[in-house]
């Protein structure tokens, strides 16, 4: 019976060692905008670049994973990774091929979010740089969700990537994915985070930012009314706020971000499968 008792409580630690490791990876796509997962066999956890930029580092000893997100604007080809371990530097290489992005045409009846006037201009410079900084967010932590609930219900209005015009004046790429919904629709945590920025901007309208941890960031553009607070931890399906019109926008609906080490990826590779 004690044998038995020994075995159990094994068996049991065995689980949860696994189940600590056991990191459910967003989808991999090495294209501009897409995520690309690096082996590193290291000892102990190394420090990872990517363009002078930190890269999330997820795992175990001997057993790690570099998440890189790769910029929609990036060249295509070799493209070199820096890994430091113990003090010691290495590159770690991987390429990026191409992917068409298709057009977007749209006409915004305020013509001055197409082009602002000099006070307009003022107050987006003061807004870029809040923005800029919730989009750097660094919190160091070891359990990172890499896999997300669909924020809002509701179909895909616009997907991410798009290089788009407005008022036929090309503008930088759907930096974003756009999930169709009426005003007041619900908006819920995707995964668990921190609330590092709430806003009402210029472009983005009502605006929250969450901070998953290694600079793993969602962004909610466009909302009518925002239920939390910056320094609020939320889980996964609490709510956030609601779908609104504000900001730069054709109509109601939900624009959401994924920036992986300060780069805007694809949303879809971080989507649970049903």
């Amino acid at each position: 019976m004690k044998n038995k008792s020994i075995s159990l409580v094994i068996l049991y630690l065995v689980t949860i060692f696994n189940f600590t490791y056991a990191y459910e990876f967003p989808i991999e796509s090495n294209v501009p905008g897409g995520v690309v997962i690096i082996p590193i066999k290291t000892e102990n956890k190394p420090e990872v670049f990517f363009y002078d930029k930190k890269v999330m580092v997820i795992g175990e000893n001997k057993n790690w994973n570099a998440i890189v997100g790769i910029p929609l604007k990036i060249e295509l080809g070799e493209h070199k990774l820096k890994v430091i371990n113990d003090g010691i530097g290495a590159n770690y290489l991987f390429d990026v091929v191409n992917k068409d992005y298709e057009k977007q045409y749209l006409t915004v009846k305020n013509k001055r979010h197409v082009n602002p006037n000099d006070e307009d201009m003022l107050r987006i410079s003061k807004e870029r740089k809040l923005i800029s900084k919730a989009k750097a967010s660094w919190r160091e932590i070891d359990n990172v969700p890499l896999k997300f609930i669909k924020p809002a219900r509701g179909p895909y209005s616009s997907s991410f990537g798009l290089r788009r015009f407005f008022n036929k004046q090309p503008r930088n790429p759907h930096s974003g994915l756009d999930i169709a919904a009426e005003k007041g629709t619900p908006i819920i945590a995707p995964a668990a985070g921190v609330v590092i920025n709430t806003g009402d901007y210029f472009f983005n309208g009502k605006t929250i930012f969450l901070d998953h941890g290694q600079g793993l960031i969602t962004m909610y553009c466009h909302m009518e009314e925002i239920s939390i607070e910056e320094g609020d931890f939320v889980n996964v399906n609490d709510m956030l706020g609601t779908v609104g019109s504000s900001g730069r926008v054709t109509g109601a609906h939900l624009h959401w971000s994924v920036i992986l080490n300060n780069t805007t990826v694809e949303p879809l590779l971080f989507l649970k499968t049903d």
